[in-house]
């Protein structure tokens, strides 16, 4: 049987993994001149910011627990689920990056002037 602190702690993970997967593929692609370029670094650097936050989160502050006895639902749970709702969130509501304008200069360069 599922605890509700165990289910917390799933959710909370699932939460922080997919704020973190939206933030990431969004500043790839506003950064990222190639599309192909985004979808690698999406595709190679989230599973390893997954790997921290995970290890972080449910063991080092012990979140989720060991709840659940099947590793495939708490990898789905965990990886996949964030992963897919980060990526769809970034597609479907944000607004693409072609019509976002971004400086030139850095900040630092503009306040000199």
């Amino acid at each position: 049987m599922l605890s509700a602190a165990t289910a917390v702690g799933f959710v909370f993970i699932i939460l922080v993994n997919t704020v973190i997967t939206a933030v990431a593929v969004r500043f790839f692609r506003l950064r990222l001149s190639t599309r192909w370029g985004a979808i690698v670094y999406t595709l190679l650097l989230m599973p390893v910011v997954y790997v921290a936050t995970t290890l972080v989160l449910s063991g080092v502050v012990g979140l989720g627990g060991s709840g659940l006895g099947d590793r495939g639902t708490v990898l789905i749970l965990v990886w996949v689920l964030p992963f897919m709702l980060g990526v769809s969130i970034d597609l479907f509501w944000m607004p693409p990056p072609e019509e976002i304008d971004l400086p030139d200069q850095p900040r630092e360069e503009q306040q000199r002037r």
